[in-house]
């Protein structure tokens, strides 16, 4: 199976991430593991979560998908060496601020932040951990120099910037060099058919610009493009309809119309389609999606073994422009 470099670190995955903010919420640990062993079994390798998932659910007060993730390595130990575990830092401590989450970006909480993930995975290192958002409050070198420390230490072995303008992940990318302090190897960002602005233009044209490899976010658009939202009445079909009622309009419908015909084509699932036109765009590493259910990451994971044509990626790009 294709895997493909995460920047310059050396590490490789396939191109499907597999999101871990369902564990311990969506997906109770039971259901959680036959996910995680049906990903790792099919292929799969890279597992990202955060320390905040799940502190919204009620009674929840983060640390909940780490602690699944890590009792789950703790049932297979011999899977620990097939996955590549991306976790971030920064919003458990955080705080809100004017309703948007502001990161905890200090050196001393992301040192114990660092040791918090490692105990709940049940790990001794981490193979990526990002800054899960930028704080232009706290300096880079200070922000940065402290994930050094961790790589330096052998509890971090690649560093990864998430939710950055492209102004920040250049100043990013100076800082650590004309510091020496360890050089970010991935950007973490909003990305998908219908969303294509998140990414294109000053922010895709840095990460390419620093050979940083781009991990997508939403990159089904919060199930819209698995085709189960295509009306109004459609909505109420989840606790994440209303997220999706902007998407009905515009170029939303465009795009299911385009997915529909690639998907007949290939005999894929929209999913799998919209996935792999994602790993069909500049400076992409792998897509990130999440399952509650093996029959969801069934869709997600045929994306990794689907190729599409080039007159394939050029009718979803015309639908989606």
């Amino acid at each position: 199976m294709q895997k493909r470099p995460i920047g310059t670190s050396g590490l490789e995955v396939t191109p499907l991430a597999l999101g871990g903010n369902v564990f311990g919420w969506t997906a109770d640990e039971a259901t959680s593991f036959r996910v995680l062993d049906a990903f790792v079994d099919g292929g799969g390798m890279m597992v990202d979560t955060a320390d905040v998932y799940s502190t919204w659910v009620a009674g929840h007060n983060g640390g909940e998908s780490e602690t699944v993730i890590g009792n789950w390595l703790k049932r297979n130990p011999a899977k620990r060496d097939k996955v590549v575990i991306a976790t971030k830092v920064g919003f458990l401590d955080g705080k809100i601020v004017d309703g948007d989450w502001v990161a905890a970006l200090q050196p001393e909480v992301i040192a114990r932040a660092c040791e918090a993930s490692l105990r709940r995975l049940g790990t001794d290192h981490l193979d990526l951990y990002y800054h899960h958002k930028d704080n232009p409050a706290i300096p880079l070198a200070d922000s940065l120099g402290a994930m050094d420390a961790l790589v330096k230490a052998g509890k971090v072995r690649e560093v990864g910037l998430s939710q950055y303008s492209a102004e920040r992940v250049g100043e990013a990318m100076h800082v650590a060099e004309t510091n020496q302090l360890k050089r970010p190897c991935a950007l973490q960002t909003w990305y998908n058919l219908v969303e294509r602005p998140k990414l294109e233009g000053p922010l895709r044209d840095v990460a390419l610009a620093n050979n940083l490899g781009i991990i997508p976010f939403y990159g089904l658009a919060n199930g819209f493009l698995t085709g189960k939202y295509r009306s109004t009445a459609d909505l109420a079909k989840s606790t994440r309809g209303n997220r999706v009622k902007d998407y009905l309009e515009g170029t939303g419908m465009r795009v299911l119309a385009a997915l529909d015909q690639v998907s007949a084509e290939m005999g894929a699932p929209l999913a799998a389609v919209a996935v792999a036109w994602t790993n069909a765009q500049p400076g992409i590493t792998a897509t990130l999606a999440s399952a509650t259910s093996v029959e969801q990451l069934s869709e997600l994971t045929a994306s990794m073994h689907l190729k599409l044509t080039p007159e394939q990626v050029s009718l979803l790009d015309e639908a989606s422009a």
